[in-house]
């Protein structure tokens, strides 16, 4: 057979490949169960990203599938093996401060940009042009390929756990949601709440200030970057205004303020980053309980931003809570505060992103953790975990997407892992494969997100390579 220039094949299909993405961008596909009905479960949007690619495949021909209004695929191919390729069109709320419209899919310095562009609307545009050019190009394989579009990606995951209760496992699958070359290995993943105790000993006031409110973040794996409190300063209202001035100045922040019905409204902006690394952002909740945990504070007020302040601010890696790890495969535990909401009559509550190793002891760990947040008069609720995936180095898998990546790059494939947490945990041989190229920032979740669009059509032919490899009449998989 005729050697197949992926990267050409990719170009042709440029314009129409742009379009296309442009489109699945402008669909504004955010959670919001407010909206629910039972034939669009997360949302009229969401459901109608799903519904735009469903309706792509059958234009171009391929066998397309809705499960429950949660997920579906697009199928090709022929064979006993599945090969799967796990995307999703779900993204995360768009936050401020963006210099372009976050759902219009602007084009201009060799970039689209918008909500999804790089996690994960453009990557699996990529895969979908991949599966395309293979299809146009008459390509014969003895395996089926099949794409699986979830719709609940960046929260629950409902997509896939209903998908996979009546749909088959693929044998092998890569989500093209992450970085390349290869992540072989991702950490696990717990979201919980950690809840203040009711005191029953009689509440003490203060003389200087009383905090009625605060809140901070909308979810467990994104770094918030806003927060608010409404407090009423019985004592030297101008200090404590000051105060707020000097932390804010301190710190590099932008911090405003404001008098509403009597109280005084504290309002924080951080910088927003994704939870699977804290420290690449700036914690507006954390900062902001930080600096109230500085002042004299009535005493359930006092006790919860004291809490917040001693165990959580700068500290990512749950050494205060004696509960940091570190392995050789997935480096460093990590905590995200990704929620902080203080209501001075029933207290407060932290929500916690934890990514753990792959040979972290969770229960031995979540017992100590237990014993001691109880010391400080705190306890866990709504605990749920996704355990951490690792996929053997010298599978022939892997082994396949090394020489793929590194044919396509002139780069040698290097294994990674990650904090975050991908489809490819939900198949039982799975990797992560792109489409964040080696030396580029990552904007996933930020404002002004962009994908580049040279990497677009690299990682294109990189997937179609790659599909041809593992499902094409040579494959050794």
């Amino acid at each position: 057979m005729k050697e197949i220039n992926w990267q050409v094949e990719a170009e042709k299909r440029k314009e129409a490949l742009l379009h296309d993405l442009q489109s699945l961008i402008a669909i504004k596909s955010v959670l919001n169960e407010e909206e629910a009905t039972a034939s669009a479960p997360l949302g009229e949007r969401v459901k109608e990203a799903l519904d735009f690619m469903l309706e792509l495949g059958e234009r171009d021909g391929f066998a397309g599938k809705n499960v429950d209004n949660l997920a579906g695929h697009l199928e090709f191919g022929s064979g006993e093996e599945l090969v799967g390729i796990l995307c999703h069109v779900d993204v995360v709320p768009e936050g401020d401060g963006w210099t372009t419209d976050p759902f219009g899919g602007e084009i201009k310095d060799g970039k689209i940009f918008g909500r999804g562009a790089i996690d994960d609307k453009g990557p699996t545009m990529a895969a979908y042009y991949a599966m395309k050019m293979i299809k146009e190009l008459g390509l014969p394989l003895n395996k089926r390929v099949r794409m699986i579009i979830g719709t609940d990606e960046e929260s629950e995951w409902r997509c896939v756990d209903r998908y996979f209760e009546s749909e088959e496992m693929p044998a092998v699958g890569f989500a093209p949601d992450a970085d390349f070359p290869i992540i072989y290995a991702e950490k696990g993943i717990a979201d919980f709440d950690i809840v203040q105790q009711a005191d029953e000993q009689a509440h003490k006031p203060s003389e200087e200030m009383t905090v009625h409110s605060f809140e901070s973040g909308r979810r467990y794996n994104m770094v918030p970057d806003y927060a608010k409190a409404a407090v009423t300063v019985q004592r030297g209202q101008t200090e404590v205004i000051q105060s707020y001035g000097a932390f804010v100045e301190e710190h590099g922040l932008d911090g405003r303020f404001h008098i509403d019905n009597g109280k005084l409204i504290l309002e924080l902006k951080g910088v927003s980053s994704h939870g699977m690394e804290p420290d690449l952002g700036k914690n507006a909740g954390l900062y902001l309980a930080e600096f109230l945990a500085g002042r004299e504070l009535d005493q359930k007020a006092a006790q919860f931003f004291g809490f917040a302040s001693r165990f959580f601010f700068e500290e990512s890696r749950g050494r205060k809570l004696g509960i940091d790890y570190s392995d050789k495969i997935t480096g460093d535990l990590t905590i995200n505060v990704g929620k902080l909401l203080f209501n001075e009559k029933t207290g407060g509550r932290l929500g916690l992103n934890m990514r753990y190793p792959v040979t972290f002891p969770l229960k031995e760990k979540q017992e100590l953790l237990t014993k001691r947040l109880a010391e400080e008069r705190f306890g866990i609720e709504n605990f749920s975990d996704s355990a951490p995936h690792h996929v053997d180095q010298n599978h022939p898998f892997i082994e396949t997407l090394c020489k793929v990546y590194e044919e396509q790059t002139g780069e040698k494939a290097e294994l990674l892992s990650i904090g975050g947490g991908t489809y490819a945990r939900s198949l039982e041989t799975g990797v992560a494969f792109g489409a964040l190229f080696p030396g580029r920032e990552d904007v996933a979740h930020q404002k002004d997100e962009y994908m580049f669009i040279a990497d677009l059509l690299k990682a294109t032919a990189i997937y179609a390579q790659a599909i041809w490899e593992l499902a094409g009449e040579s494959s050794l998989v």
